[in-house]
């Protein structure tokens, strides 16, 4: 806990540029039940998710991996960008499912179109979620094999020659890049909330 009472819900951090190789998840319209299954909702800790990422498409019934399933593949093991297919993230509006992306270690998702508030609750969680044209995201799963660059502060996904813009809301890019949450960024302004409280209290205000 901090000296202000508040203890971040998960561990944001500053976001610095990420320059890893992608998971290429081919499948559209992909929903945060399919994410994170409903039965994984009760966890008593806030952190673990990760473990239950996908949890139907990459285990069988009796707890063995699928092989068939790409993040069962051992070649793609520590990449941290996850490529994506149009409508990620649809579905019921659970935060869980960015949280077991976030724990199981994906930094960025990229992808032709995400479903509003799965992509409004990524910045809550650290998660950096970008929208490029869909000729661009083909360029990608052709190329999954090359390392990406994605830089935050230049708005930029670069791989082999290629540099390929993205646009991003201003606030949002300055809250990932301080590693702040809401609470965090509103805590900032701590003092001058308190003063207009005790000026509020005295009737001045």
């Amino acid at each position: 806990m901090s000296e202000n009472g508040y203890e971040k819900f998960l561990d944001m951090k500053a976001f610095k540029k990420v320059r890893s190789q992608l998971i290429p998840l081919d499948i559209a319209n992909v929903d945060t039940d399919q994410i994170i299954p409903k039965q994984f909702l009760k966890l008593v800790q806030k952190s673990g998710y990760g473990n239950y990422l996908f949890y139907d498409w990459r285990f069988n019934p009796d707890g063995s991996l699928k092989n068939v399933f790409v993040l069962n593949n051992p070649k793609y093991a520590g990449r941290e960008v996850l490529l994506v297919r149009e409508n990620f993230g649809c579905g019921s509006s659970r935060e869980h499912a960015v949280w077991a992306l976030f724990d199981y270690g994906f930094k960025v998702i990229l992808g032709p179109s995400f479903a509003d508030i799965f992509y409004n609750n990524c910045f809550k969680t650290g998660v950096l979620p970008i929208i490029l044209r869909r000729n661009d995201i083909e360029h990608l799963f052709n190329n999954s094999e090359n390392f990406v660059e994605i830089d935050l502060m230049e708005q930029r996904v670069n791989v082999n020659e290629r540099s390929i813009r993205f646009q991003i809301d201003p606030m949002r890019k300055k809250m990932l890049l301080e590693g702040l949450d809401e609470i965090g960024f509103t805590l900032q302004f701590g003092v001058h909330i308190a003063r207009y409280e005790k000026q509020k209290g005295k009737g001045i205000i």
